[in-house]
């Protein structure tokens, strides 16, 4: 991440390198579905997954794993950002995973998680600690090109950190 720091782009297109780098090194899955951050503030986490032929089902709508994918990666990205900020070593994992699907989703879907500010305090209390905390991390997926504000699919993830 330092040498995606040191490049003089937008914090933005930093962020969508740095995800591009993490998912094809560590996740290949997170590349494969190949998303895009729209926006990472310290309001809130925007992720948008493309609709096209790697991410959908037999049914012509978005594969349930590619939402869990976009899921993940809006609750995690905040707090993978707060702990490069701390510039602690704090090691990241979901503890557990729920997902309601709501309708299916036929358009790009758009991923938001609005807890920045909780994450960054949770981030704060586990770098003061030697133990494990979880916290629960809401994402809502939404289809924006359908014209309908209600949410696809909703997701609670409890994030699970420990300084190492």
């Amino acid at each position: 991440m330092k040498l995606i720091e040191s490049l003089p782009l937008s914090e933005l297109t930093k962020q969508n390198i740095f995800v591009k780098l993490f998912g094809f090194l560590k996740v290949p899955m997170i590349f494969w579905v190949g998303p895009k951050v729209l926006e990472l503030s310290d309001q809130m986490c925007e992720i948008k997954i493309p609709f096209n032929r790697r991410t959908k089902n037999h049914l012509n709508s978005m594969y349930f794993g590619v939402l869990c994918t976009g899921a993940d990666l809006a609750g995690g990205l905040v707090a993978m950002e707060e702990i490069r900020k701390s510039k602690k070593n704090v090691a990241l994992s979901f503890k557990d995973f729920k997902a309601n699907f709501l309708k299916r989703a036929h358009g790009d879907v758009h991923f938001r998680c609005t807890q920045a500010k909780e994450v960054a305090a949770f981030v704060e209390k586990v770098v003061a600690s030697t133990e494990r905390h979880n916290m629960t991390v809401l994402v809502d997926a939404f289809v924006p090109s359908s014209g309908d504000s209600a949410p696809v699919a909703t997701f609670e993830l409890t994030l699970s950190l420990k300084k190492k």
